[in-house]
């Protein structure tokens, strides 16, 4: 999200909108998977953040990494707030999380091997600097008052409408961090199965990579934290997105929801233009108080629709949107489960029969029980873990019917799943033992 977009010109007509989701339709032969992940930055003397400038810094890491590895920078205002290669980007969060936006890969195989990659390159830089990564779904120590803030016209906006729309947004921005997966629909008809199983899942997957039971220093009451945050965070743009299963929905239904929510900013000539609050459908009629009589490109829409955060959300792909970042195993698992459901006509169709009954309040129960006892949650009689296992059975038998081998991926799910135990109780347990309820163990116990 923290790229900006490339849609168009001005809009002319109100059908390219839902047209711009309809370009992303592709011929399965074309369908490819697409992994982002976050991950903490720390100093291995001082387990503190780290900072944007300096010797052990990110600029220091994006030097490295333009000088050694061949990136290519992104900058803004003069700040390097990226870089770019092979179709793959490195951003920033606003809290400094260094985020891999990977290539659209054929596989599960070039996936993995693009995270490789890219996790030898940083810790070739970052060791000799005496810095560390970890990937783990909120920061377990920092406070919102440590984290640094990285140079970026859009992050000063939303911060500051963080703040007055809800109870824990800078908490989302700041100090969290997530694996996602983007992909391919042939169609309407099938982005709105592939859509309706993602957010009835979601659950699952929150479940099953959660990471984030510690906070400001201690134990927060939540397997993900991160999850929890996403429900204080701004209703108007997050959640559920119960409208997803009326029987009338598909691309302009979904339009129609993003035209509702309100707009943070338009981006113009290198810099982001405050319209937070303002209407896009006001925009489209030349009459946004902050571009008054100017129309929207597509690329206005396109970072619009970069301002919403559902649990799952539509672009010209798919995004599942649910887990807390983890391992290196854990980072690899997330698409494998998703591509194993998503890719495989038999096991979509079985996945739709397992959640098609699942009403609104059942789908949002799921998604709190998730973040609060991960595969210990219930609703209703309806156990997460044994949810997770149908899930989970049904990726790997997607993932066999792909014929690549790439079932092995889901291997950290299937230990959770043997042991019942995820990251986040795994640590919960340490935490009580070994670590004698000291978290500095935490830096090292997570790290990439």
């Amino acid at each position: 999200m923290s790229i900006p977009q490339s849609g168009g010109g001005v809009i002319e007509s109100f059908d390219q909108l839902a047209g711009l989701m309809e370009q992303g339709c592709k011929p399965k032969s074309a369908w490819t998977i697409g992994t982002e992940h976050e991950k903490f930055g720390w100093l291995t003397d001082s387990r503190m953040p780290l900072p944007y400038a300096g010797e052990r810094s990110i600029s220091a890491l994006f030097e490295g990494l333009q000088a050694r590895f061949g990136w290519a920078p992104v900058r803004e205002g003069g700040n390097v707030i990226g870089l770019q290669r092979n179709g793959a980007n490195i951003s920033l969060e606003p809290g400094g999380q260094f985020e891999l936006s990977g290539a659209m890969m054929a596989d599960m195989h070039a996936t993995a091997a693009e995270l490789r990659q890219h996790l030898e390159e940083v810790r070739t830089l970052a060791e000799p600097m005496g810095v560390r990564f970890m990937g783990i779904g909120a920061a377990p120590e920092w406070s919102h008052a440590q984290m640094p803030v990285m140079p970026k016209g859009r992050y000063r906006l939303m911060t500051d409408y963080m703040g007055r729309v809800g109870t824990h947004g800078t908490q989302m921005m700041y100090r969290t961090s997530t694996v996602q997966v983007n992909l391919d629909y042939a169609s309407e008809a099938d982005m709105v199965k592939k859509l309706r199983v993602a957010i009835a899942l979601q659950p699952v997957a929150t479940a099953l990579f959660a990471s984030s039971p510690f906070f400001d220093g201690g134990p927060n009451g939540h397997r993900s934290w991160r999850s929890r945050i996403w429900r204080g965070l701004d209703d108007s743009r997050t959640g559920m997105l119960p409208f997803a299963f009326d029987g009338d929905f598909g691309f302009q239904a979904y339009v129609d929801w993003v035209l509702d929510v309100p707009m943070y900013f338009v981006y113009r000539d290198g810099r982001y233009i405050n319209a937070l609050g303002q209407s896009f459908r006001d925009f489209l009629k030349g009459e946004l108080p902050a571009l008054p009589g100017e129309k929207p490109t597509l690329s206005d829409w396109a970072d619009h629709m970069t301002t919403v955060f559902p649990e799952a959300r539509v672009k010209k792909y798919i995004e599942m949107r649910g887990a807390d970042c983890g391992d290196e195993a854990h980072i690899n698992a997330l698409p494998a489960f998703w591509v194993g459901l998503m890719y495989d006509q038999g096991a979509l169709d079985a996945a739709w029969d397992l959640v098609k009954g699942f009403d609104a309040q059942t789908r949002e129960a799921l998604r709190v029980a998730a973040s609060v006892s991960a595969l210990k949650g219930e609703v209703n009689g309806l156990r997460l873990e044994a949810l997770a296992r149908a899930a989970v059975d049904l990726s790997r038998a997607g993932l066999k019917a792909r014929g690549l081998g790439e079932e092995s991926y889901l291997a950290p799910l299937a230990a959770s799943l043997a042991s019942g135990e995820v990251q986040a109780d795994r640590w919960l347990r340490l935490y009580e033992t070994e670590w004698q309820r000291d978290l500095s163990p935490i830096y090292e116990a997570a790290s990439l």
